[in-house]
Formats: C-alpha cells, sequence, structure tokens
C-alpha cells in the first residue's frame, strides 16, 4: 500500500495520507464499511497466504521426513484444512465483532471518545497482532502433536515453518491495523492531544522490517545449519533449495512489508511538506489531519501548533497596522523601538467634520457611528492612496502625516493632493462637509508616552498650525486650507492647482499665514 503523495493542491482530497481512505467529508456508513474492509479483507488475504506459505515451507523446502504419505493423509486432508477452515472462521468474527464493539463509538462524527474509548481504539492494532498470534499458536500446538505422534522428526520442520509464517502475518496484520484505522486514531488524538505515540513508533517500524526482512529468514537458515551439523540428513540439494526458498520469501515478503512501514512513516512527512508549500505560499488557515501515533504525529501536531502560532501573530501585526497604521507598525516590527524621536521635514493634514456635535444630539448613536465610519473610510483610502499616514482619529476628527514614519519624495504635494481629493470625494458622497488643513513643515517624529505604553505621534509647529487651518476652513467656502508656505514647499504641477490669498494670524501664533486655496 503506497500513499499517494500529498501535494498543496491534494491535501485536502487526501487529508490521512491516501486515497484509499477517503476524504475528510466522508459519511460515516461509507467511512465504517471502508474502514471494515480495509481492515477485514487485507488480513484474511495475508492469512492465506502465510498458511500456503507453510505448507510450501513444511512440505517442500525444510528438511525432514515427508508429510506427502498415505499414512498422514488423515492429518493432511482433514484434521489440517479443518482447524485452518476454523481459525480463519474464528478470527474473522472474533476480530469483527471485537472490532465493531470497540469502534462502536467512531460511527458517530459528532462523538468525543472517553478516556477508556481512546485506550480501547489506540490498542486495536495489537489486540489484532495477539489474536493472529494466538489462532497460529493453537495451529502449531495442535498440529505439531499429530504430526509428530507419526514421526518426532517433524517436529522441527512445523516449528520452524509455522513460526516464519505466523511471524509475517503478524507483522503484516499491525501495519495493516494501523493504516485502515488513521480516521480513528485522528479522532482520539483529537479528543486527547497528550496522547500521543501510542503505536510502536518510527523505530519499532524499523525493528519489524528488520526482524521480518533479515532477522527471522537468516535465523531459520541458520537453525537449518545446526540441524544439518548435528546429524540430520540434509543434502547439498534440500539446502540450496532452504537457501533459494528462504531468500525468495524473503525478498517477496520483506518487499511488501518494508514498503508497509515506508508508507507509514512517509505519509505523515508528504502531509506536512504539502502543508508547508501551502503556508509558504500565504495561506495560514492550513491544518494537517494528526493520524499518526509515533513521533511522525508529534511531528503532525508541532506543525498544526506551530501555523496556529503564525495565524495570531498575523493577526496580532493586522490588528497593530490597523491601530497604528501599517507603516508605523513596519517600523517597529523592523527595529526595537523605544521612546524618542527624530526631526525631518513632513506635512500635516488635519480634517474635522462640521456639525458633528448637532449631528450627536439628533441622531441615534448607531448612525453616528456609521457615518464616522464612512467619513474615516474616505479618509483613510485617499491618505494611504498618497502615501501617508493617518496617525490619530479624535472623535469625529483626525489627523494624516505625509513623510514620517516612511520618508516621501514630496510630502507637501502629497499632502494638499490628497487634502483635494478627500474634499471632492467627501462633498460628492456624504450628506455632511468638512474642514480641513494642511501645513508642512520641520517637526519631531516618534515614540511618545512612558517605556510600557507608548505610540508613535508627529509634534511640531506644522501639525498646530494644520489644526489652526482646519478650524478657520469650517467657516470657508473652499473647506480647505493649507498655507502658503506648504503650496511653495510642493512641486510645480501640484502648486499650480493652488491660490494664494490674504494673510491672517492664527489662534495662538504671533506670526501671520498667507492662506491658500485649490
Amino acid at each position: 500500500m503506497v500513499d499517494d503523495e500529498v501535494t498543496p493542491e491534494a491535501l485536502g482530497p487526501v487529508p490521512w495520507g491516501s486515497r484509499l481512505l477517503g476524504p475528510a467529508d466522508e459519511g460515516s456508513l461509507r467511512r465504517r464499511i471502508r474502514v471494515q474492509a480495509l481492515l477485514t479483507a487485507p488480513l484474511i488475504l495475508g492469512n492465506v497466504v502465510g498458511i500456503a506459505v507453510a505448507i510450501v515451507l513444511i512440505a517442500f523446502v525444510l528438511p525432514g521426513p515427508s508429510v506427502l504419505t498415505w499414512k498422514l493423509a488423515l492429518l493432511n486432508f482433514v484434521a489440517a484444512p479443518v482447524y485452518i477452515a476454523l481459525a480463519l472462521v474464528a478470527g474473522l468474527v472474533w476480530g469483527t465483532t471485537w472490532g465493531l464493539r470497540t469502534l462502536r463509538w467512531a460511527i458517530d462524527p459528532d462523538h468525543v471518545p472517553t478516556e477508556r474509548e481512546q485506550i480501547a481504539a489506540t490498542a486495536v492494532p495489537r489486540r489484532l497482532v495477539v489474536q493472529q498470534a494466538v489462532l497460529w499458536l493453537g495451529g502449531m500446538a495442535l498440529l505439531t502433536p499429530l504430526y509428530a505422534s507419526i514421526d518426532p522428526a517433524f517436529v522441527p520442520k512445523f516449528v520452524l515453518g509455522g513460526a516464519f509464517s505466523a511471524i509475517v502475518v503478524c507483522a503484516n496484520s499491525y501495519l495493516i491495523a494501523e493504516f485502515a484505522l488513521r480516521v480513528v486514531t485522528a479522532r482520539v488524538l483529537d479528543a486527547a492531544p497528550s496522547r500521543r505515540r501510542r503505536g510502536i513508533g518510527v523505530f519499532g517500524r524499523s525493528a519489524l522490517m528488520w526482524v521480518v526482512g533479515s532477522a527471522t529468514p537468516i535465523a531459520l537458515l541458520m537453525v537449518v545449519a545446526v540441524l544439518a551439523l548435528s546429524g540430520m540428513d540434509v543434502s547439498t540439494a534440500r539446502l540450496a533449495v532452504c537457501v533459494l526458498s528462504l531468500g525468495g520469501a524473503t525478498l517477496v515478503f520483506g518487499s511488501l512489508l518494508m514498503a508497509q512501514a515506508l508508507s507509514a512513516t512517509v505519509a505523515p512527512i508528504r502531509g506536512v511538506r504539502g502543508a508547508l508549500r501551502r503556508v509558504e505560499d500565504g495561506a495560514l488557515d492550513v491544518a494537517v489531519p494528526v493520524y499518526d501515533g509515533t513521533e511522525l504525529g508529534e511531528l503532525q501536531s508541532g506543525f498544526n501548533r506551530m501555523v496556529a502560532g503564525l495565524r495570531e501573530r498575523e493577526q496580532l501585526r493586522d490588528l497593530f497596522g490597523r491601530h497604528v497604521g501599517r507603516d508605523v507598525a513596519a517600523a517597529a516590527l523592523a527595529r526595537n523601538p523605544g521612546l524618542g524621536g527624530e526631526e525631518l521635514e513632513a506635512a500635516a493634514l488635519f480634517i474635522d467634520i462640521i456639525g458633528s456635535t448637532t449631528m450627536a444630539a439628533t441622531r441615534p448613536a448607531p448612525e453616528i457611528v456609521a457615518i464616522l465610519n464612512r467619513f474615516f473610510a474616505i479618509v483613510v483610502d485617499e491618505v494611504e492612496r498618497h502615501g501617508g499616514l493617518v496617525n490619530k482619529f479624535e472623535g469625529d476628527a483626525a489627523l494624516a502625516v505625509f513623510g514620517a514614519p516612511a520618508p516621501i519624495a514630496d510630502p507637501a504635494a502629497a499632502a494638499l493632493a490628497a487634502a483635494r481629493a478627500i474634499r471632492e470625494r467627501v462633498r460628492a458622497t456624504t450628506e455632511f462637509d468638512a474642514g480641513i488643513g494642511v501645513a508642512a513643515g520641520r517637526v519631531v517624529a516618534g515614540n511618545v508616552g512612558a517605556h510600557r505604553r507608548y505610540e508613535f505621534t508627529v509634534i511640531g509647529d506644522a501639525v498646530n498650525e494644520a489644526a489652526r487651518l482646519c478650524e478657520l476652513a469650517k467657516q470657508d467656502s473652499a473647506r480647505l486650507l493649507a498655507s502658503a508656505g506648504t503650496v511653495a514647499a510642493a512641486n510645480p504641477e501640484e502648486g499650480e492647482l493652488w491660490t494664494v490669498g490674504e494673510a491672517v494670524t492664527l489662534r495662538g501664533r504671533v506670526e501671520p499665514t498667507r492662506l491658500a486655496r485649490p
């Protein structure tokens, strides 16, 4: 059973590492039938093949007296077949009845398994191996004495042939059960994340491959050699047949078991690899099913925790950026921020809704909030489109900065262009109006506050001037005023769109300011 490779596109349809296990949204009845079929059919087939291998070893390969004689007809054609048939039926009924009873809770997709159900479910592969071993040992315990009563020399043949087949069948049963019950294991691990390492582990799977692929056949050959040295009549031809037969069986069954074990090991890694590619492409809603009870399950779970952490971090980054502005957030994340600031050239844009007090007194609060949100959406859109930063929302007013913290080539022109765009959009799309003031000059931009709580802000004469111009713009028909110095600092293309007018002394200032209107 070689699992399909999990790619970013195929991760959804192949949640358990193989298409044989079905999709994640499969119905409970179909999934029950699928799991039962994947569990029962391979186990029966494995036992039938194991019985055939045991018969071949005992009848044709291993040294000793021949079992193909008429005096053994009763044992060969009655006793052995009857036990084999009864063992297959008993194993099927025993395993199916016990398995359905143990995994009955898995039929309900909404049922959370209890501690007892979790322990029983994770023990199913081991219990199936024990059942297989009991039936095989029972056959050896019954048939070996019967044949030994005819000739004691049959004992080594039956013990060696039966033991080899039993080991291969039991190893195969464990790997099949682990594969077929991945969906159940995933639910157990989801209900109890601490219930990791309930399987034999990656090391155990590797040891299982070694036992079946190397240790068992080599040990069997060594026993044959010991029997030959101890005086048993073993011809050269018989010894060659043993070596060739056991070597062929090792190549076939060892390869199959190795493919199963490697597939079980590689499938979780492929799933995580495919999910990693999706994360690299920017998808943080990825989660791999945790269906492996070994260290690889811890890898799957660790990946999910990592992506959850990245998702939480990205949410914090997004929330941080929404609160302080993308540029401020990027600057804070790029370096270790601290208190203090730097002096630089920037432009400030101050905007305030006209008549907001009357609106607050005459309209319900939800409507006021909706109006402010529509208003600020226009402000943020135009400010960011022109390379600025909305530094503060103050009730129904906002302060935008151009040139800090991220420098731009012409902060004065950007602020003037943004102000014109905001005025036109507010007039065209809202039922209210707003005053806008723009000023440029030297400001101090940095973090102000205490070491445990501070915020980015801009302080300087240009900011104060923009606020006063905004107050004056509320009474001006243009609704937008800038200082003549700001227009002069902007590029000629933007300056041509403004007209310089009278000079006024703004509140709180000594020197007069010459006004400019679009």
